[in-house]
Order: structure tokens, then C-alpha cells, then sequence
């Protein structure tokens, strides 16, 4: 019995450093308003621009220490930065990738919420705590406030708030 038991307690610690390190997923409806307000949604052309002293490239102007970041988490990434960042798919991916390395439960200390994805694309890994960055978050809000599927998931939030004091 006392081998069994440790595979247990084994199973359920190993279980939960899982979910506290697991990987974050930023959800569709986030991914495409960061997109919005990055580029309108649009491939750029050029597909890459100068940008506060260097080049940030795509629908979600990646740039490269971004995209070598994201590749440790998400993969390949078509090999290159700028080819990466020319599609639409391969730029989606290369920001999940950079989220599931640093927009992490176990890495911010809770559950990452939208604006925790909005505010690390913006300021980097930290980005979620900077009061910089806090501006964008707020054009974020505002493409997800024009979902309804969003606002009936922030009214149902805050409903639970007011109930549960």
C-alpha cells in the first residue's frame, strides 16, 4: 500500500505543476482584437516598418527577439522571422508561442486573463505589470467591448462580483 500511495501523491503533484506551468492558449476573440489594433488586421505593405528603432513586422508587428522568443514555445515558425510574419497563420502561432512562454500561471501568479496576452505582447514579458502598457490594453478593451460574446462574459463577471461580497 505504501508504494501505491506515493504513486499517487506523485500523480497529483505532478499533475498540478502541469497546470501551473501549462502553457497559456490567448483565446480567438483576444488574439484577433490584438490583431486590430496592431494593423487593422491587415498584412502590412511593407510587411515590415521601422518601429521605436527597429523593425516589427506583420499583423501583429513581431519583431525579431519576439519571434526567437515564441519559437522556444511555438516551434519552427517557418524558420524565418520576416517569412513568419508575412502569414497570417505563422504570425497567430508565433504569438500563442510567445504567450505559452511567458503569459503562465505559474510565471504571473494567476490564471492569464486578455489583458495579461495584451499587455505582454505590447511590453514584453513584464509587460502585464507595466503601467505603460496599460493604454494599450484599453484600445484592446475596446475592439473586445464591440463583442458581444466578451461583454456577456465581463457583465456575468461582474454580476458574480457584486453578489459574492
Amino acid at each position: 500500500m505504501g508504494s501505491r500511495s506515493n504513486m499517487i501523491v506523485f500523480t497529483v503533484l505532478y499533475l498540478t505543476m502541469i497546470a501551473t506551468f501549462a502553457s497559456s492558449q490567448v483565446p480567438s476573440d483576444c488574439l484577433h482584437c490584438i490583431c486590430i489594433v496592431e494593423s487593422n488586421c491587415k498584412m502590412p505593405d511593407p510587411v515590415c516598418r521601422m518601429d521605436v528603432g527597429s523593425l516589427s513586422c506583420g499583423p501583429y508587428q513581431i519583431k525579431l527577439p519576439y519571434w526567437q522568443d515564441a519559437r522556444l514555445k511555438g516551434g519552427d515558425l517557418d524558420g524565418d522571422w520576416k517569412k513568419c510574419s508575412a502569414s497570417f497563420d505563422c504570425s497567430e502561432r508565433a504569438v500563442q508561442g510567445y504567450m505559452a512562454r511567458y503569459a503562465t500561471s505559474g510565471r504571473i501568479g494567476h490564471t492569464p486573463t486578455c489583458e495579461d496576452f495584451a499587455r505582454i505582447h505590447n511590453g514584453g514579458p513584464n509587460g502585464y505589470k507595466n503601467p505603460a502598457t496599460i493604454g494599450y490594453w484599453n484600445k484592446v478593451k475596446a475592439c473586445l467591448s464591440r463583442s458581444s460574446h466578451y461583454a456577456s462574459k465581463e457583465e456575468g463577471a461582474s454580476s458574480n462580483k457584486s453578489t459574492t461580497l
